[in-house]
């Protein structure tokens, strides 16, 4: 399955790699739950226990793509690097009502 037609589906779950203080000056999506690219290893089991897509997101994409292939190498089945969180929120909202 491709990024869109997951995030055309409306079942995923998203993470915002980003830290906190980026959230605060830059914004956010709203229902992203913020695991910061440090926390990722540390809290890895949570989020190998989502059952659904899983989509990373960071500013560019760069860290989100780390995150991505870090967590693949610990048994993530279905993850998606979202790129960067304005590209990923306009794509969202370009979406919305479309499933």
């Amino acid at each position: 399955m491709s990024l869109i037609e997951v995030i055309q589906s409306g079942n995923y779950e998203l993470i915002d790699v980003r830290e906190p203080m980026e959230l605060e000056m830059d914004g956010n999506i709203d229902g992203a739950k913020n695991i910061p690219l440090g926390e990722v290893e540390d809290r890895k089991e949570e989020i190998l226990s989502i059952e659904k897509p899983v989509i990373l997101f960071c500013r560019s994409g760069n860290r989100s793509g780390k995150a991505l292939e870090y967590l693949n190498g610990q048994g993530l089945k279905d993850g998606y690097n979202g790129g960067g969180w304005a590209e990923l929120k306009a794509v969202l909202e370009a979406n919305q009502g479309t499933f």
